[in-house]
């Protein structure tokens, strides 16, 4: 089924089936390395030590709590379209719930860091970020260590609110990571949702967010740096729904290393009653090295003509020689000159976090990953 808002729904594992490799929602995805990640078992959590441990830090102002099954605002917007979103649903008995109360600003950001325990431990994860009418603030996700983890995101930003939901995903090289991110903008306000995925064998992060209200707004921006050995993954769905919403989607990638491999797609579908809408989805990757990979599928689909703009576009490239030539004809030796290309190319997505310190780590991060680029 090709038409992202015709996929199936459902809370039972039980109706999906495990996944081949042959479906269009894992045809680009490892699947016998996410294979543990299809198996509906619970956690391996043992007494005094998770699978996955988690730490919260938030401003006083914010309500830290948990939900169970049923009890709302958990499944007002999550409604799993896969297996192991299913399993996460079924295997997680209490969500975690971040709620930015009405009217709230934060001046710092909600950081809830997730450590796993080991590569061979499986843990299940249900979140739930809601942000009330007309607050404004932002929640950090970290993830870190290693484990087999299956994790879904459900994120809430009420009337005239303003979120923002970083995930970054800076695991072990032997972690396998797929989560789901579904979100619902109500009238008027602002999510802009960012994922960052360096480290991990296989991360595959895929955010819905349906922009329901008139006026809202949403900013999906991704950005990832793929090594050898590593499969990065993020399949993007923008629903505009509400008329006079508008939505920006840029996702961008460097990969390096034999077997590097990178995976974008993006889906925007412009509903019937989405007049006024304005909407623009791009892919940009950077291949450094042979042997890297990355496929980009871009996808729009209009269903009303009553639009200011909708569009997209998708680039995989090595490093442009006339930049290279430019810079080394003004005295920059090539390495320094590479340097400076990814370094230009990466920052667009890295400066639209609005976390200082964050910003610099990227930044060190991807200077990093630069130089081990260099040694080889």
């Amino acid at each position: 089924m090709q038409t992202r808002s015709e996929r199936p729904h459902s809370y039972d594992p039980a109706d999906f089936e495990i996944p081949t490799g042959r479906e269009v929602n894992w045809k680009h995805a490892p699947v016998a390395r996410l294979a543990p990640l299809f198996e509906d078992v619970a956690a391996d959590d043992r007494p005094g030590d998770p699978a996955v441990e988690y730490a919260v830090t938030a401003p006083e102002a914010v309500v830290v709590g948990s939900l169970r099954a049923g009890e709302a605002p958990r499944g007002d917007v999550f409604e799993p379209e896969d297996r192991v979103a299913a399993i996460a649903w079924r295997r997680t008995d209490e969500a975690l719930h971040v709620r930015i109360p009405r009217d709230v600003e934060l001046e710092a950001p909600v950081v809830v860091e997730m450590s796993g325990r080991g590569a061979d431990r499986r843990a299940n994860a249900h979140i739930v970020i809601e942000a009330e009418t007309h607050a404004r603030g932002t929640v950090l996700l970290r993830h870190a260590g290693s484990a087999q983890f299956d994790e879904n995101v459900e994120v809430i930003a009420r009337d005239g609110s303003h979120l923002e939901v970083v995930s970054v995903q800076q695991w072990e090289d032997d972690a396998v990571h797929a989560a789901s991110h579904q979100a619902r903008v109500d009238r008027d306000a602002t999510l802009r949702h960012i994922v960052v995925s360096f480290g991990g064998g296989v991360v595959r992060v895929n955010p819905s967010v349906e922009l329901a209200g008139t006026g809202s707004r949403g900013e999906l921006y991704g950005l990832s740096y793929a090594d050898a050995g590593q499969h990065l993954e993020s399949q993007v769905y923008l629903f505009h729904k509400g008329a006079e919403t508008s939505g920006d989607v840029l996702y961008k990638g460097a990969l390096q290393g034999e077997s590097a491999r990178s995976v974008w797609i993006g889906d925007v579908l412009i509903g019937p009653d989405a007049v006024g809408t304005d909407s623009y989805e791009a892919n940009r990757n950077l291949v450094l090295t042979d042997g890297a990979r990355a496929d980009s599928i871009p996808n729009l689909e209009i269903e009303t003509g009553d639009i200011r703009g909708a569009g997209h576009a998708s680039a995989t490239g090595r490093f442009d020689d006339e930049q290279l030539f430019y810079l080394q004809a003004r005295g920059i030796p090539e390495d320094e000159a590479r340097r400076l290309v990814v370094l230009g190319f990466l920052a667009e997505i890295v400066q639209k976090i609005g976390i200082d310190d964050l910003e610099a780590e990227l930044f060190d991060l991807i200077e990093a990953e630069l130089a081990q680029e260099v040694s080889r």
